[in-house]
């Protein structure tokens, strides 16, 4: 067994610390759901045949969105992914993306509740509380594999990054806002914020709308802390991300009013 700055060797199996981080906030979510479904007067239990349909298609969603908006720094493009498909399958080396792991995710909980009979809704609310958290789990993944940084400042919390590891135009600069950090601390009090929402108007909230709630809170953090991003997704001169996730804070915004607006029956 031998240890190196991104994981553990151990014979011919090579563990990242990366991969132990984000499955370790997929357990911790695991259970929050779990607790989650147990106060709604549901199946616990539940959780662990849906964690299967969510982690595949999860991985595979968060893969496609990558390969389909890789960043501009990446060295790699959408088309390079398509004149070698293989490339697609190489996981390890990095390119999993959030916005598609949720897509994923969302697809598989959908496929999971029609086969099994069971409200979708109830579902993605049991998860949404537990997806916040995984993300501020997740997001020390970065930490070790020195990414997701913002510019370089000199503020005391600043972060080194290693030469090898700085984007080209800023190889003069050794310490950077650590954008991980502050993504990581917006998706804890995310949780504690839908957990807060669900027991205070849990009474008046509709099946799925906690979720929801979730969709207008995590873009509108993600939207503003692209603003600090370095490596970002451009589209026709725009920041992909943060078109994206207006877009769906919006769309969720107005799909919860509608939900509400006095003779709704959704």
């Amino acid at each position: 067994m031998s240890f190196d700055q991104y994981g553990i060797h151990l014979g011919f199996l090579y563990l990242r610390y990366y991969g132990m981080i984000i499955m370790f906030g997929v357990v911790m979510a695991t259970y929050i759901a779990r607790w989650m479904l147990r106060q709604m007067g549901e199946d616990p239990e539940i959780v662990w045949d849906a964690l299967t349909w969510v982690l595949i298609f999860g991985v595979i969603g968060a893969r496609l969105y990558h390969v389909l908006t890789p960043s501009r720094y990446s060295g790699i493009t959408t088309a390079d992914y398509l004149q070698n498909p293989l490339m697609i399958l190489t996981t390890w080396e990095g390119g999993l993306a959030m916005p598609g792991a949720i897509i994923g995710g969302v697809l598989g909980i959908y496929i999971f509740s029609k086969r099994n009979k069971i409200k979708i809704g109830t579902l993605l609310d049991a998860a949404a509380p537990g997806i916040a958290l995984a993300q501020a789990i997740g997001r020390w993944g970065n930490y070790i594999n020195q990414e997701l940084y913002g510019p370089p400042t000199d503020l005391p919390w600043g972060i080194y990054i290693a030469p090898q590891n700085r984007i080209p135009g800023y190889a003069a600069f050794e310490y950077f806002h650590p954008l991980f950090l502050y993504e990581s601390i917006w998706n804890l009090l995310n949780m504690f914020f839908l957990l807060w929402v669900w027991r205070r108007f849990g009474d008046r909230l509709k099946s799925g709308d906690l979720f929801l709630v979730y969709l207008i809170t995590y873009p509108l953090g993600r939207l503003l802390l692209e603003f600090i991003r370095l490596d970002y997704v451009p589209l026709f001169g725009i920041n992909f991300n943060q078109g994206f996730m207006l877009l769906i804070a919006i769309a969720s915004g107005l799909v919860i009013f509608l939900r509400h607006r006095k003779g709704s029956t959704a």
